[in-house]
Parts: C-alpha cells; sequence; structure tokens
C-alpha cells in the first residue's frame, strides 16, 4: 500500500479513503480451490448454500480430503447444487492434491509457476489461479487484467467510457 501511495498521487488518495483490508492466510489449499469453483459466477447467497451443502456431504465440522472427495460419485457432487462441470472440475482438483500435481510447498514456488501448476488442472483457469494467489497465498503483487471488476473499477478511477483492455491497464498500472 505503502508502493502505491508515493508512485501514484491519485491512488495514494484512494487508499487514504478506506481502512488497510485484513488478509488471512487460508492454509488448506486445496479448500481454497474447491471454494472457487463453488463461488465462480454465483450470487453470494447461492454459493454459500451449495458450498454448505457440498461440505455437509462429508464428515461433520472437518473439511474433506481429496480422496474423500474422489470417492463421492459425479451424481453425488451435483446433488448439492453443482452444475455438470463444476463437479468434474472438484473431481479433478481433488485428484490433482491426491496425485501431487499440487504440491503441497506451492506457497514457496513463484506467482508464474504457481499459475502454471493451477492452470494445468481442467476447471482452473488463470483468473482462478489469480484469485489464489492473492486470497490464499497472500501474494502482493498480482493484477488480474480479465477480471470484470477490477476492469469496472480501472474505468472509474481512470475515467474512462468504456472497459480497458488488459493490455491498457497493464500500461498504465506500470507505476504501480
Amino acid at each position: 500500500m505503502k508502493h502505491l501511495k508515493q508512485a501514484d498521487e491519485k491512488m495514494g488518495r484512494l487508499i487514504a479513503e478506506f481502512e488497510k483490508p485484513e488478509f488471512k492466510k487460508d492454509l488448506n489449499y486445496f479448500e481454497a480451490l474447491v471454494r472457487a469453483i463453488v463461488y465462480q459466477q454465483l450470487s453470494g447467497k447461492a454459493a454459500a448454500t451449495i458450498y454448505k451443502r457440498f461440505k455437509n456431504l462429508f464428515i461433520k465440522n472437518k473439511y474433506p480430503s481429496p480422496i474423500m472427495v474422489m470417492e463421492r460419485s459425479h451424481e453425488e457432487l451435483r446433488s448439492v447444487g453443482l452444475s455438470n462441470q463444476k463437479a468434474s472440475y472438484i473431481h479433478n482438483i481433488a485428484n490433482a492434491f491426491y496425485t501431487g500435481a499440487v504440491p503441497k510447498d506451492i506457497n514457496t514456488i513463484g506467482d508464474n509457476e504457481v499459475i502454471e501448476c493451477l492452470t494445468t488442472i481442467k476447471g482452473v483457469g488463470p483468473w482462478t489461479a489469480e484469485m489464489f494467489l492473492m486470497f490464499t497465498l497472500n501474494r502482493p503483487d498480482v493484477f488480474p487484467v480479465t477480471d470484470l471488476g477490477i476492469q469496472k473499477g480501472f474505468q472509474l478511477f481512470f475515467q474512462l467510457d468504456k472497459l480497458p483492455r488488459p493490455d491498457q491497464m497493464i500500461k498504465n498500472a506500470e507505476p504501480w
């Protein structure tokens, strides 16, 4: 935050208007990715309901392990309200953690390597990997230029008539 305030006066004024966010590191990487898939493209309320039902398929008060998820059928995952694709993606994520395709020490590798590793899992795209970097690993130097919310915020901040292209955003953000 300090760097942003110093690098851009306008950004500094904007930052001063808000309290500093507190990010808690999520140590269950499997849970974080499953939650990200469930919540994608749904309202918060609908996603929370489906996510709760998903967790209730398993032992109460304990998050399921990848093998526990893999043991559930596609139909069982669908029964909690997951779409066909999301049920498949969650199975893919469980398999990737179970087989070690996602290393236990993923927090020790660089941002690009994390994105590369996660996007090899069918159903995990660049956006999900970038959100994982920001909100699970608390990586500060991530700029998800394809995120619609970020694009809209950028449009407001720079008073643009239309949504910016990712390359425009990167160019404008260079001082940051």
